[in-house]
């Protein structure tokens, strides 16, 4: 079990130990590791599978799950993971059928032990794989207003930096081509999704299967105050899709030109490569995913 300390405002650090016990009465054998700092879960999650590990649970939130992910992929290792959420937002453990269970440790512990493993797709990016969404223009301005407010709790610590992000946000211009749908111009965001939510309670793309073999992409061109402001509870409903500025479409691959460096998150996980281009592929079936019955 890789624990990120820092996750739930230190929640995991203090539910940890709780964790575990609770793993071990179900009759598993569990180390438990916390993480030092950036990018260790990764390093964690390859020695694991690189020693014959076969489960692997993420505590805490989808940061850590990006980090495991990663490094169980990078290793090509078909060891399951399973998440334990203890973040914000918690949009893959939606997808393993564990959320909302953060305070309620038992009962995700029991869910996990008699959950069956499943393929899931990963898309990858500039050479790291995403396994929930990656995002371009106010997905990421978004990232980085929230982790300027630290203080911000719970379901405002994804509003609040919503509402802030967009006074101070100008589209980006970008080139989105895929064999589905070309699009070129001032875009408020692009969100490349495997799962169905990011952000915590934004359902950019409501139908999304994570081992469909696709992509769903839900772009959103320049939009006025009037129309943002409509747009978030559409958003939060999954109902956004019928919006003149909104397209949607699924893909095995796109590629997006812009006209500066590009800023992306994945998975929430903020990244400034340095290039003004960039292609998304989805490699299927490749991650082991644990998910509730």
């Amino acid at each position: 079990m890789i624990c990120n300390p820092a996750a739930g405002r230190g929640l995991a650090r203090r539910e940890g130990p709780r964790v575990a016990r609770a793993f071990r009465k179900q009759g598993w054998t569990v180390d438990l590791v916390e993480t030092k700092g950036p990018l260790h879960a990764g390093r964690l999650a390859a020695e694991a599978a690189g020693r014959g590990v076969e489960r692997l649970i993420a505590l805490g939130g989808d940061g850590t799950v990006h980090e495991v992910a990663n490094g169980l992929l990078r290793a090509r290792s078909g060891a399951a993971l399973a998440v334990v959420p203890v973040g914000s937002g918690n949009d893959f453990a939606k997808l393993t059928g564990i959320y909302p269970y953060r305070r309620d440790i038992e009962r995700a512990v029991a869910k996990i032990a008699t959950a069956a493993p499943r393929r899931f797709d990963a898309g990858r990016v500039l050479g790291e794989y995403f396994v929930n969404t990656m995002g371009l223009g106010f997905g990421p301005a978004v990232v980085r207003t929230r982790n300027a407010m630290p203080s911000l709790k719970g379901f405002l610590s994804y509003l609040v930096p919503v509402l802030r992000s967009f006074w101070s946000y100008r589209p980006i211009h970008l080139e989105v081509i895929a064999a589905e749908r070309r699009e070129t111009g001032n875009m408020m965001m692009l969100e490349v999704c495997n799962g169905t939510t990011a952000g915590g309670d934004y359902r950019f793309a409501p139908d999304a299967d994570p081992g469909d073999g696709r992509l769903d992409v839900c772009l959103i061109r320049a939009v006025s105050l009037p129309r943002f402001l409509l747009a978030i509870p559409r958003v939060m409903r999954g109902t956004h899709g019928t919006m003149r500025e909104v397209v949607q479409f699924r893909t095995r691959s796109l590629t997006i030109r812009g006209d500066a460096a590009l800023l992306l998150h994945l998975d929430g996980e903020l990244r400034a490569p340095g290039a003004a281009e960039c292609t998304v592929t989805v490699e299927r079936a490749c991650l082991n995913v644990l998910v509730a019955k």
